[in-house]
């Protein structure tokens, strides 16, 4: 179970209290550092995905933990910087809820990732989990958001954070795209009657 891969799963869940603690860390550069465990975490979830597929060390545990700690590693700082900039919003656009720039695209990532979780659960339960499976734009939403999330826990200048805000922004419209991708393929198999050999679970649901 053990196995390299999986230990960089586990190294990327242990990194999230760190980079939480760095966040609130009151000192100039603990923010910069912050963004750079987030970022080296985030990087992790690409090794180890290749490096399971390379050295076929492919295992049920980690495919159960993966998915697991990029939503907690995502979520957590959508959390802290939505607080963040609730706070400090109007430091940077004194005439507008500059929070709402980033509250509302975390509200959407969110959750899309609740609702594309129970899509891939309810999926698998009916033996068709491929059918969603992730593509080219949910992969192009977790680079350009994880971007945006570093520059906005590095918040380096004002700079930085427009254009990271500006980053979350097309995220979160890539991310409605990929929701739709997956809601239409999966609607399909929503709308057929479930027969009466299926287990009770499923007729519930």
């Amino acid at each position: 179970m053990l196995n390299l891969p999986n230990i960089l799963t586990l190294l990327r869940v242990v990194m999230i209290p760190v980079f939480v603690a760095l966040f609130y860390y009151p000192t100039p550069r603990s923010n910069m550092i912050a963004a750079f465990v987030f970022v080296l975490a985030a990087l992790t979830d690409l090794l180890d995905g290749y490096l399971a597929r390379k050295l076929k060390q492919t295992t049920k545990f980690g495919a159960f933990l993966d998915p697991v700690a990029d939503k907690i590693m995502v979520c957590t700082a959508l959390v802290l910087i939505v607080e963040y900039y609730s706070v400090h919003g109007r430091d940077f656009i004194t005439d507008f809820s500059f929070n709402l720039l980033i509250s509302i695209p975390a509200i959407v990532i969110i959750s899309r990732e609740i609702l594309v979780s129970a899509l891939r659960e309810w999926m698998a339960e009916i033996g068709k989990r491929a059918v969603v499976a992730v593509g080219k734009i949910g992969k192009w939403k977790t680079t350009i958001q994880m971007i945006a999330i570093a520059g906005l826990i590095w918040r380096h200048n004002n700079i930085m954070i427009y254009l990271a805000t500006a980053l979350l922004i097309v995220a979160t419209v890539l991310t409605i795209w990929s929701m739709i991708v997956y809601l239409k393929a999966g609607i399909s198999n929503m709308l057929e009657p479930i027969e009466p050999s299926k287990p009770a679970i499923l007729r519930n649901k």
